[in-house]
């Protein structure tokens, strides 16, 4: 791709771009420093995420150099977007190991080869007291509290934690640290982003271009995508599942869907979504797990779709050994992580979520004695064996 062709690519599917004619010009020399950062509080990457990450590659592609921030050191503050609460600060040792994570999966949509990786630690652990209040003074309370989250939480008497205030200015840092010339991410980290460019001009250095990508909605058809309120497909996930979830897309997205996470042209999808609503969902389903997990695995995941939606039990399914002569039916949802809580799994079978060999489950106090098969919903089944 020329040029022209690089930015025309960028403008279709971006929500934003702050600036059009300083992204177009800059363009024009390569390569650019192009910064994506991630958030290393949930190692799991998921549809919503690729939709940067796939025009990240494109401009990869076009030359440009990616760099790949993973956020170990504002990790142990975690993001304040979108959320009504402070976060329960992560280890250092957890933001590592879950930002590897990510960027092994990132590397199913990027090539690692051409793209850096690096920490924000690097930096920012080592700024001393009045490097952090140099910083600051680049930036009013007043304009922090224009975020929408903080305002709302503000209004509402939610606490705020001072080291939440700091996180645009961290990750607007990492900016200067970097020189980049481009930052690319979600709407919703907009303000972020825009803070950096704004940092990076107090600094002395050519404010770097914000481009900023829609959010996915997910399965439930109202929030975006996230793993917290379990509306995601995860690309790492199991092709049987990917498939199953993505059969639930809700029907009046899946436009949105092919456009945003695959290459298959508009005209094919559109023809195929208004000719025959499930046939699309199956050609959705087949090329995301066809993207992640390759050609092999499609017919296996689209079979085992057609099994389960016909009522059938699979015949591949996680085995849990019991030692003991009975099991409550509580414990066995949690060594199943069908729940991660007592109160989350009698919440399941309160709400007939749970199933014992293909009944419903009404009894929380239940024990199970004997071989027994306990699925939640149509995808998540589990053995019990004694």
């Amino acid at each position: 791709m020329n040029n022209d062709e690089t930015f025309e690519i960028v403008k279709r599917f971006a929500i934003n771009i702050f600036s059009e004619e300083g992204l177009k010009s800059r363009l024009k020399s390569k390569p650019l420093k192009i910064k994506f950062g991630a958030d290393p509080s949930r190692p799991d990457l998921h549809l919503g995420h690729t939709v940067p990450l796939r025009m990240l590659r494109r401009l990869q592609d076009a030359g440009h150099e990616i760099i790949f921030v993973i956020g170990d050191f504002t990790g142990m503050i975690g993001d304040p977007s979108g959320k009504n609460k402070t976060r329960t600060p992560l280890t250092f040792e957890e933001t590592r190991r879950n930002g590897q994570s990510y960027f092994e999966q990132v590397a199913k949509i990027l090539d690692p080869a051409k793209a850096q990786i690096t920490y924000n630690s690097e930096w920012l652990s080592k700024m001393v007291f009045s490097d952090v209040l140099k910083l600051a003074s680049n930036y009013t309370l007043a304009r922090i509290m224009e975020r929408d989250d903080f305002a709302k939480r503000y209004s509402e008497n939610q606490p705020i934690g001072l080291h939440e205030l700091f996180y645009p200015l961290m990750q607007g840092y990492d900016s200067i640290a970097l020189n980049s010339d481009v930052e690319v991410g979600g709407t919703d980290q907009t303000f972020n982003l825009l803070v950096g460019r704004e940092l990076q001009r107090d600094y002395g250095q050519n404010p770097q271009e914000v481009v900023t990508f829609p959010l996915l909605p997910g399965l439930d058809g109202m929030e975006k995508m996230s793993k917290s309120l379990d509306n995601y497909i995860g690309i790492d996930e199991p092709p049987e599942i990917i498939f199953e979830k993505c059969m639930k897309v809700p029907d009046h997205l899946m436009s949105d869907y092919f456009r945003l996470t695959t290459d298959i042209p508009e005209e094919e999808y559109l023809h195929q979504i208004r000719q025959d609503i499930r046939q699309a969902h199956c050609i959705y389903a087949a090329e995301i797990v066809r993207m992640y997990h390759g050609e092999s695995s499609v017919e296996c995941a689209k079979q085992r779709y057609i099994s389960i939606a016909s009522g059938k039990v699979p015949e591949n399914m996680k085995i849990i050994t019991v030692s003991e002569r009975e099991v409550s039916i509580i414990e066995l949802l949690k060594q199943a992580k069908f729940a991660e809580s007592n109160s989350e799994a009698r919440r399941l079978i309160e709400g007939k979520g749970i199933k014992l060999n293909g009944e419903i489950i009404n009894d929380v106090n239940l024990f199970v004695t004997e071989e027994a098969v306990i699925s939640r919903g149509k995808n998540k089944f589990v053995k019990v064996v004694f």
